[in-house]
């Protein structure tokens, strides 16, 4: 995403002799290969090095057939350590796929953080059997035990109830758990209830603020309550909700971020939420927060090596110090006594008491992260 945002800037002050901009790494880079072998002229979207000038083939262009793609060929990596350093996955071995790029929500804007839109302007999606026979694949050649797909929102609707369905009958929701990212707003009661019969486990959902005025500011297009409610239905059918959070915006006070801390708690409280991440705002370069802070001159620095989510790189209402704190209050909400015996009570395997250690101790690295 950084050097298709800024392609210019990347080859100049990097050594590489080329820059593929745009989401389909996988498409342009065979394009590329066959452009330097002669076979073909090049896609849209190859920045490249020409004597002591910069130039490039234009501005990339998202037009290719997501269901023309072969499967990863894993065996060409050590595909079985991302699961196992990952520390989200319950069941290993694990793995990743990614049937669409990125989030339909593009087509209302996207989120104004989110620097995946400069990747993926509009959203594709490969078909529901494609996902599925692909997941044959790993648990049949790998013996995969867990799935995260990783497009930025997955498919909702529709898609979903058929994928859901043939998990079903394909007897996968009995051989998998399968995790994915989500989006408040997407899905309702018995969309829930279908993820969970199909062997879905982990959500994972954008938070980001307990405030309206922020949701509304980074374009969630959701309400607070609509966000509860949903936590609340996916937690009771056995779904196991991760939310992520962020501390930091250039609007709000230390009060309003205390109001997210508390909704944190309280989720945890409740049970609506399993498991949880917490952040440092960033506005990465591309996205509409970026713009809006460089308009407004809120930017503190574009030293890029501090845009990885542990500091404040933008003026804020409340000093670094203090979003570090908070952001380790949100991770200290973990450590109630009612979450603390929940997750013990689910324990029922020695991969239960696996996961939950490995849990603990990235809780305990959050913090020391984020210590003063």
């Amino acid at each position: 995403d950084h050097v298709t945002a800024l392609p210019q800037e990347s080859l100049k002050n990097s050594k590489v002799d080329f820059v593929i901009t745009g989401g389909d790494y996988d498409f342009m880079l065979l394009s590329l290969v066959e452009w330097l072998e002669g076979k073909s002229k090049p896609e849209s979207g190859i920045y490249y090095r020409d004597g002591g000038k910069i130039k490039n083939t234009g501005i990339f262009q998202l037009t290719h057939d997501l269901n023309l793609l072969p499967f990863i060929d894993r065996d060409l990596t050590k595909w079985w350590l991302y699961a196992y350093k990952n520390g989200n996955y319950k069941r290993t071995p694990g793995t990743y796929t990614m049937v669409g790029r990125d989030c339909w929500h593009r087509k209302e804007g996207g989120c104004t953080f989110c620097a995946w839109t400069v990747l993926y302007p509009k959203y594709r999606v490969r078909k529901p059997e494609l996902l599925v026979e692909e997941i044959g694949m790993l648990v049949e050649r790998y013996g995969v035990k867990e799935v995260f797909d990783d497009t930025g929102t997955f498919p909702a609707g529709n898609w979903l109830r058929k994928f859901c369905k043939l998990m079903i009958e394909g007897g996968y929701n009995n051989e998998i758990c399968f995790s994915c990212n989500t989006r408040f707003g997407a899905l309702n009661k018995e969309d829930y209830e279908l993820m969970a019969e199909a062997g879905f486990r982990m959500l994972l959902f954008g938070l980001e603020s307990a405030n309206e005025e922020t949701l509304e500011r980074i374009n969630k297009n959701v309400t607070l309550n609509r966000m509860i409610d949903e936590l609340k239905w996916a937690s009771e059918v056995g779904l196991e909700p991760h939310v992520t959070i962020m501390v930091g915006y250039p609007w709000e006070s230390k009060d309003d971020a205390m109001k997210t801390v508390k909704l944190a708690r309280w989720l945890f409280e409740k049970g609506y939420a399993c498991t949880l991440q917490a952040t440092i705002v960033i506005p990465y370069p591309g996205t509409k927060m970026f713009e809006e802070c460089k308009e407004k001159g809120l930017l503190v620095t574009e030293d890029w090596d501090e845009y990885d989510m542990r500091k404040l790189v933008m003026k804020a209402p409340i000093d670094e110090e203090d979003v570090k704190e908070l952001t380790q209050e949100l991770y200290k909400s973990f450590f109630t006594p009612k979450y603390i015996l929940r997750r013990l009570l689910s324990i029922r395997s020695f991969e239960d008491v696996k996961f939950v250690w490995r849990g603990a101790k990235k809780v305990l690295g959050h913090l020391k992260d984020f210590a003063q």
